[in-house]
């Protein structure tokens, strides 16, 4: 969450900071501001609210001047949204400014004891705290004052400082939280994310932990705390800039959508072989995959929703036993992880920051980690023991689509990799599931084309209150998502039940005109969830029933009927989540809601 860009060169850096965030909205942020430095000033211009407020507020002082500068986008922990609270803050008497993702853990004992030394807070964040111990610990020496502050605080962070006295000069450091160099000519660039920067380079340094850039116009240097240069091979982005923007669609979600064949087609071809699964990044053996104890999983969000999905995949097809838990619940458990277990971590950005202690849990009990992430070179995948990219490509809108879908399609070619290895899986069998799999990109394909009956749909139950999904088994880990990108998105209050526990105290809050979808796709328990689509129907539910093209029985119990391919029944994940996202998404343009940048949510969750 929040965005941090930073600018040296010989142009005017004001309206390249400007542009970097707005490549950075999508991170999610409630204030925005900027920080330009000439002739030895350094002015500040923030203010709480969008992007162009900020650029409103800039008119109205007749704009900054300068060629170095750093620009942010908050997401409120410490502190209200307010003007004083957002980034830029300034430390000691002004001549320090600093902007700042994450949190500080020990800013309360750090900022008792600079009152006591003189200093004076005007906000309640806890970057005021780091801006003041920079310019506590400044002498002269940036990079002797980033090491004492980096050995001093505890937490995440990304930071980028400008001191008055070092014209033309950015010093930044992360912890836990991303950063990004990029590398001109005669200038350079300083971002959260490589949307920021693309619009002039492609090639960057990407910052490790416990990792300090120092910038000027002409030059680049890395440095560790003990103020060893750093080399570091430069990333090129292969990736094309239109991949970072709308391409003539409404929002991003809506093109992230559409884009899902691609992105499935693209994370599977590559590793199936001759109607074979071929995983060159899955370093384990056939004897290891044997061995293992149990498979656990840990992700947030979405991605836990992948999880619970994979559960009934891979205990179905390996027989391994599995658990997922979320992985803000896992890191404080205590997991009990014995020889032979295997983590499964699943994050989009790579930077998650539960996910990534949760992988760092599994790593200090002996656990051999196996990362499913988007983001190439992030911290998840540097730490994994093995890390599978899914090639969705940059997903800009806060609530996932293509990522989502692209994980399940690194899910499928695991379970079949595991499957194989245990001698569950012969060869034909095999050949005949991966045809199967590769269908996936042209079956969503025509799903995609229901997008005019589910805006019908979305018409139709846009001023609902609530609405319940149920379903059994996959069908069930799906409803979460369906449930999920509701809420998040359209701001209505959503719920997901397995469908059997109805019974059990949920069915008292269906009332009549009660919008539920019911995800009844799996053969085996098909007909149990029919009875279930007869309860709620009974007491006065409009039932939505999402079926495969076989199950005709449903049409006298449902209100709304949508229907999807048939496929092996372990696959029809990726093809139920498709009419749940496009209802989501139309819910919410319907409601007038922010599709992209929904109330209160980042992208990147790189705090706890």
């Amino acid at each position: 969450m929040c965005g941090i860009v930073g600018y040296v060169g010989e142009n005017s850096a004001s309206p390249i900071l400007i542009d970097g965030l707005k490549k950075l909205e999508y991170r999610g942020y409630d204030s925005a501001g900027i920080a330009v430095s000439e002739n030895g000033k350094t002015d500040v211009v923030k203010t709480k609210g969008r992007i162009k407020n900020l650029e409103e507020k800039l008119e109205e002082v007749g704009g900054l001047s300068g060629t170095v500068g750093i620009g942010h986008t908050r997401w409120a922990t410490h502190g209200a949204p307010t003007d004083v609270n957002a980034h830029p803050h300034k430390g000691g008497n002004g001549r320090i400014t600093l902007v700042h993702n994450g949190i500080i853990e020990n800013y309360i004992e750090l900022k008792t004891m600079l009152q006591k030394g003189g200093y004076v807070f005007v906000s309640e964040t806890d970057t005021e705290v780091l801006a003041h111990l920079f310019d506590y610990y400044y002498k002269g020496d940036l990079l002797d004052a980033m090491v004492n502050v980096m050995k001093t605080v505890r937490g995440s962070y990304a930071v980028a400082i400008l001191a008055d006295d070092k014209p033309g000069t950015i010093i930044a450091a992360r912890k836990d939280s991303p950063l990004i160099v990029g590398l001109g000519d005669g200038e350079n660039f300083l971002a959260s994310d490589i949307p920021a920067v693309l619009k002039y380079t492609r090639d960057c340094y990407l910052l490790e932990d416990n990792q300090i850039a120092v910038l000027t116009k002409d030059n680049v240097t890395l440095y560790d705390t003990d103020k060893n240069v750093v080399k570091k091979d430069v990333y090129h982005v292969t990736w094309d800039v239109e991949a970072a923007e709308k391409c003539g669609y409404e929002h991003f979600m809506q093109k992230e959508i559409a884009e899902q064949p691609k992105a499935i087609h693209d994370t599977l071809s590559p590793r199936i072989k001759d109607g074979r699964v071929s995983i060159p990044e899955l370093t384990l053996t056939d004897e290891e995959i044997k061995n293992i104890g149990k498979i656990h999983i840990v992700a947030c969000g979405s991605a836990w929703h992948v999880g619970m999905t994979a559960k009934y995949i891979f205990e179905d097809m390996a027989r391994i036993p599995c658990e997922t838990d979320l992985a803000s619940e896992f890191r404080y458990r205590d997991p009990i992880i014995k020889k032979g277990d295997i983590c499964i971590v699943i994050s989009q950005s790579g930077e998650t920051a539960d996910t990534l202690a949760a992988l760092r849990e599994a790593k200090s009990k002996g656990a051999k980690v196996i990362s499913i992430v988007n983001v190439v070179a992030s911290t998840i995948a540097r730490e994994s023991d093995d890390v599978i990219y899914t090639m969705a490509g940059p997903e800009i809108a806060v609530a996932t689509t293509k990522a989502f879908s692209a994980q399940l399609a690194v899910v499928y070619l695991l379970a079949l990799r595991f499957s194989k290895a245990v001698g569950l899986l012969p060869e034909k069998r095999e050949k005949e599931l991966t045809k199967e799999l590769m269908c996936l990109p042209s079956q969503i394909e025509d799903l995609l084309n229901l997008t005019d009956e589910l805006k019908t749909l979305a018409h139709k139950y846009v001023s609902s209150d609530d609405v319940f999904f149920i379903g059994r088994g996959l069908d069930y880990a799906i409803s979460l998502e369906g449930s999920l990108k509701l809420k998040e998105i359209s701001y209505i209050h959503s719920e997901a039940y397995a469908a059997g526990e109805l019974k059990h105290g949920t069915i008292s809050l269906i009332e009549e005109g009660t919008p539920v979808f019911a995800v009844a796709t799996q053969d085996k328990l098909f007909e149990k969830t029919l009875g279930n689509i007869k309860e709620v129907k009974a007491r006065g539910a409009s039932v939505i029933a999402l079926v495969t093209d076989k199950h005709a029985s449903v049409s006298e119990f449902a209100d709304e009927v949508i229907r999807v391919p048939s496929t092996d029944g372990n696959f029809l994940p990726s093809l139920n989540v498709i009419p749940l996202q496009i209802f989501a998404y139309y819910m919410a343009v319907l409601r007038g809601c922010d599709v992209d940048k929904p109330r209160n949510l980042a992208k990147s969750v790189t705090v706890e």
